[in-house]
Parts: C-alpha cells; structure tokens; sequence
C-alpha cells in the first residue's frame, strides 16, 4: 500500500530526525570532555567550560524532545498502521542504520590501527569506547523498529530507549560533576574577571614605567581619559583592589578570590601541535596561567620589574634595601 506522505508526517519525522543527530553528537562532545578532564594529557590543550556547558544545555532540552517526537510517530502508527511503510519514515530508519552502522565500523578500524601502531592511550580507548555504546544504542533501537510487531521485540525496543535516557542522564550528572553547579560557575567567572582585572592593571603600570621610569604610587595615577583606561574595580564586591609599591621596580597586586585555581592544563582536547601566543603578562579568561595562581580568599601577587625588559628612557631610582632614596629620579613609595 503505498500511503500518501502528510506534511504532519514530513516535519514530524524531519524533526525527530535532526533531534536525534543533534542529541547523539551533543552526547558525544560531552563524553569526550568528561574523559579529556578525567585523564588530562600533557600534549593537550587547556580545559574549556564551554565543551561541556553547551552539551549539557543541548541535552536537557533535545532528549525530552526527542522522545516526545518519538511517542507522537508511534501513536500515529498505532492508530494508522499503514503509516509504518510512508517512505519518509523508511528512509530515516535506513539512513539512520547506515550512518550508526559506518560509525561503529570506522570506530573499530580506528581502534585497530592505533592499537597496532601502539600508539593507543586511556583517553582514546575510552572515547571509542563512548562512541561505540551511543552509536551501538541507537543502532539496535532502530533496527527492531524496523523489525516485525512482536511482543518480545517491542519489550527490547523499549530498553534500548532507556538505555538511551540513563546515557543521556549519566553525561549530563557527569558534566555538573565536572563544571560544578550554576552557583559555583558564577564564583569562577567573577574569580576569572578579577585575574583579567589584575593583568590589565599590571600591564598599565608596566606602560607607565617604561613612558616614566618609575611605578604609579596609586592605582588612580593609571586612569587616562584620552586611552579611555579606568583602573577596573572588583566585579562582585566594587572595592578597590588593593596595590602596594614594595620599591623602585617592585610592587604587588591583591585580590580576594572565591575559589581556588583550578588545574586546566592537559585536560582539553588533542590538537596538531599549533599554538597562539599571547603576550607573558596578559591574561585571557579561559587561559591558564601559572603567575596568577590563587588560593581561596586573599591573594597577592608580587612583581620585580627587569629594566633589560622592559627598558625605560627615564633615570630609575636608586635606593637601598630600606628603600631609602640613594639618586636618581625622586618618586614617592606611599604604600
């Protein structure tokens, strides 16, 4: 019988179609991320919040979808057996079954080429491993809905569509345990903020030694109008932070931090051996940085400026280990 295909039918499977994709590769990307930070590679980038942060989102919303997509396909079929054979509902199961099955078998021949290379390491088996049980899953879900109406198929249809919720469930529990709660993302962000703050100072004070040979005795000295710098203040609590002058080419920045730093490196995906670089005392939110490591609550940084460095044209001060004034240009070391 060959059933006339509705546009109910069309957008019902075209929907259900690209759900499925969507929530097999989000499921995916956060599998790889939860094994990236669970097995941290000392060839590999820095963690990202963001490659599990958005899976996580896609999921909570895609998954629930997906299944009420699903319920409303079966129950047209029930109530209209003939809707089983519209070609729209064929070609997403076979191409479905074509795109799982090329996955599993390519998963396969990569992991027998790595293993007989003996390259093999923890990260790359457990990656194959993930995609081999989502792919696995929805591949045998989809074979028995082509399959014939029997009672015990329908009974092994419906654990494989648990299966596919406990997976789905399991990396979004898995992906919290990682990043933390909505709570705990919002302390690290203000605590990100804060070390952005502090390098820009920094690289403030480092300009205003080179253009005068000497430190800003305040932090308010840096403000510029015409650059447009205003010295940033601390996002959550809007104080001061706190600057002292240790001596003529010393000087410390202070801060009170939420969280501790947390250890990023290696823990984010493998990539060709490619890097940016970015200036040594500049910091990008989401880059790691040993020299503005903290832990929880106050934290100061203290900075000996190199003259070879960072050259100024300007008499430098000269002073003895009591910061006495010895010659040179006079400047004022107000703490």
């Amino acid at each position: 019988m060959n059933t006339k295909t509705t546009p109910k039918d069309f957008f019902m499977h075209l929907g259900a179609t690209i759900v499925l994709y969507a929530s097999a590769i989000a499921l995916i990307n956060l599998a790889f991320s939860i094994i990236n930070y669970a097995l941290p590679d000392a060839l590999a980038g820095s963690f990202y919040r963001g490659s599990i942060a958005w899976p996580i989102s896609m999921l909570i919303v895609l998954v629930p979808l997906l299944y009420v997509l699903e319920w409303l396909i079966k129950r047209d079929a029930i109530r209209m057996p003939e809707k089983k054979e519209i070609w729209i509902r064929r070609w997403r199961i076979y191409l479905t079954l074509f795109l799982t099955g090329a996955t599993i078998i390519g998963d396969l021949i990569a992991l027998i080429n790595t293993y007989v290379g003996g390259e093999i390491t923890g990260r790359f088996a457990y990656k194959i491993l993930a995609v081999l049980i989502i792919a696995g899953v929805v591949f045998v879900y989809y074979i028995l809905e082509r399959s014939t109406d029997d009672g015990q198929k329908k009974t092994t249809q419906k654990i494989f569509a648990y299966a596919g919720i406990l997976l789905a469930l399991a990396g979004v529990i898995g992906g919290f345990i990682v990043v933390g709660s909505p709570g705990t993302q919002r302390a690290i962000r203000f605590d990100n903020q804060r070390v952005s703050d502090l390098s820009n100072i920094q690289r403030q004070i480092l300009n205003n030694w080179q253009r005068k040979g000497s430190l800003p005795s305040t932090l308010a000295e840096l403000s510029d109008s015409i650059s447009g710098f205003k010295v940033p203040q601390d996002p959550e609590s809007k104080m001061d932070y706190e600057y002292n002058v240790k001596n003529a080419t010393a000087f410390e920045l202070c801060a009170t931090f939420n969280r501790k730093t947390e250890d990023v490196k290696g823990r984010g995906e493998s990539y060709p051996s490619m890097s940016i670089t970015y200036p040594a005392d500049t910091y990008y939110p989401g880059m790691s940085s040993d020299s503005w490591n903290h832990l929880a609550g106050r934290a100061c940084f203290e900075r000996t400026i190199d003259p070879e460095k960072y050259p100024t044209n300007k008499p430098i001060p000269i002073t003895d280990t009591k910061n006495n004034y010895l010659g040179g240009a006079k400047v004022d070391y107000t703490r």
